[in-house]
């Protein structure tokens, strides 16, 4: 299969009903089974650079495509009723693949996402308390407050701006204020710097991890990102440490989520160690503001292709009293803004990979998933599955809305993930998503500048690859205090 560069990249359009089709990579058309690419060095370095450009098209058609990649079997199902049997009634059966593991702990070590077993549970059932509907109303308005403080900061600058790090940016001190008090901004501008590098060097397979390399092996493509790594490590070890002391000396601590890990601990509830604290702080951290900031530049450059989309958000959220309104509740006024972000996490899934390793042969409606082979979840494939979606490539909110959306079935659509492992933060996100959009769309406009498409890679999140060139526009206010 060629590199689809800038070159030979299909040019986004519109189709005959005027819906707006973006740009992403041609799956090939070749029949898996008769697939050799997938044996070759090729295969390995372009799913190493961006599997997004390793797919096949019968993926795309059929309930389940399995292959070989090397000497590994995969089993890639996009059936859903076959990811309720092996995710939730037949879960036991299927543990994390080795190299997702690897990947990702050598980020966020024994983080939530990363945890197995007795650990996962513990840390799980003493988290889980954190993220109630009711705790999560309560960040509402400090997540209101810090948009409007450092939107300006961000946005107002002359020019053409490429938006996928002032999104990270927000994003990230709408999580710090929220969850740490504001206190891990001390080095905002380096922290920014050390997530992006990390999930940039650390977050892809490494050629040695698809051939099961042993992991004494040292992957030379992580060694920038684990530098990255360690300094992101050492800032929360030092917040962390001042934390603990100001406890011990019986000040009061901010009621934040690194407060809570730091109080875990009674009777039924074993406390967290400092490195469980750590892993688990650097776990949302990284996820829990980079998907956020990836979906969120996705959807104002589907915005800017799709005026008319446009104009609806932007008449919603200038309807919006956000004076009166509490922000918790804004979500509940602004149906179709929310339904442009939940189509834009179908064609975009923020985190679109979910592997698994069988323990022991599975079978289920004639189909044969052998013991220690992988089982891939690829909602990127499955929110545009031609079996379950009409239209799949095209952007169209309403499909989220009203009766449409009650016939999206449960397993069709995972953007926070499925079973038992579910993100933790999808209220959290939500909310976030819904208070975000309205403010940036009420003030201002996203219009693309950028001379080539803003091609998708995967690296742990779906970035758009030139950072997306937008020009921002203020949003001229009338005389009722709407925008225009």
């Amino acid at each position: 299969m060629p590199r689809q560069t800038a070159k030979n990249r299909p040019a986004p359009h519109c189709d005959e009903h005027g819906n707006f089709i973006p740009s992403v990579p041609i799956p090939d058309t070749r029949k898996t089974k008769d697939y050799r690419w997938y044996h070759s060095f090729s295969a390995i370095r372009t799913i190493a650079n961006n599997p997004l450009e390793s797919f096949n098209a019968e993926q795309f058609e059929t309930p389940i495509t399995q292959y070989k990649l090397i000497v590994q079997a995969f089993s890639v199902i996009n059936d859903p009723d076959m990811i309720k049997h092996c995710f939730v009634d037949n879960r036991k059966n299927y543990e994390f693949s080795a190299v997702r593991q690897r990947v990702l702990r050598a980020i966020i070590g024994d983080g939530l996402i990363t945890a197995e077993g007795d650990k996962w549970n513990h840390a799980r059932r003493a988290m889980a308390p954190m993220f109630t509907p009711r705790n999560v109303k309560t960040f509402a308005q400090v997540m209101k407050a810090t948009t409007e403080r450092e939107m300006p900061n961000f946005l107002e600058i002359d020019g053409v701006v490429k938006i996928a790090d002032p999104m990270a940016a927000l994003t990230y001190l709408v999580l710090s204020d929220t969850l740490f008090s504001g206190e891990i901004q001390r080095e905002q501008q380096t922290v920014l710097k050390e997530v992006s590098t990390a999930l940039t060097y650390v977050g892809r397979p490494d050629p040695l991890d698809l051939i099961n390399a042993p992991n004494w092996m040292p992957r030379l493509s992580r060694l920038k990102g684990l530098k990255a790594v360690k300094h992101l490590r050492e800032m929360i070890r030092e917040l962390t440490q001042d934390r603990k002391e100001r406890r011990d000396a019986g000040h009061t601590l901010p009621d934040d989520f690194l407060s809570r890990l730091l109080l875990v601990g009674d009777a039924e509830t074993k406390p967290f160690s400092d490195q469980d604290i750590e892993d688990h702080v650097l776990a949302f951290i990284g996820a829990g503001h980079e998907t956020t900031a990836r979906a969120l530049s996705w959807l104002f450059y589907l915005l800017s292709n799709d005026t008319k989309s446009r104009d609806r958000l932007e008449a919603e959220v200038d309807e919006l009293d956000i004076t009166n309104i509490p922000a918790e509740k804004w979500g509940e006024h602004l149906p179709f803004t929310l339904a442009c972000f939940e189509e834009t996490m179908r064609l975009f899934p923020p985190a679109p990979f979910i592997v698994r390793e069988s323990i022991q042969e599975d079978a289920y409606a004639g189909i044969t998933i052998p013991a220690k082979s992988v089982l891939f979840l690829n909602s990127w494939q499955l929110h545009r599955h031609k079996l379950l979606w009409e239209n799949p490539d095209a952007f169209i909110p309403e499909r989220f809305m009203g009766k449409a959306r009650d016939r999206i079935g449960r397993f069709q659509y995972l953007p926070f993930g499925v079973g038992e492992r579910v993100c933790i933060g999808q209220r959290f996100a939500m909310q976030e998503a819904a208070i975000l959009i309205a403010l940036l769309a009420r003030n201002y406009r996203f219009d693309y500048a950028g001379k080539e498409v803003p091609w998708p890679k995967l690296r742990i999140t779906i970035q758009p690859e030139n950072g997306m060139p937008m020009r921002i526009t203020p949003r001229v206010k009338t005389a009722l205090g709407k925008a225009a």
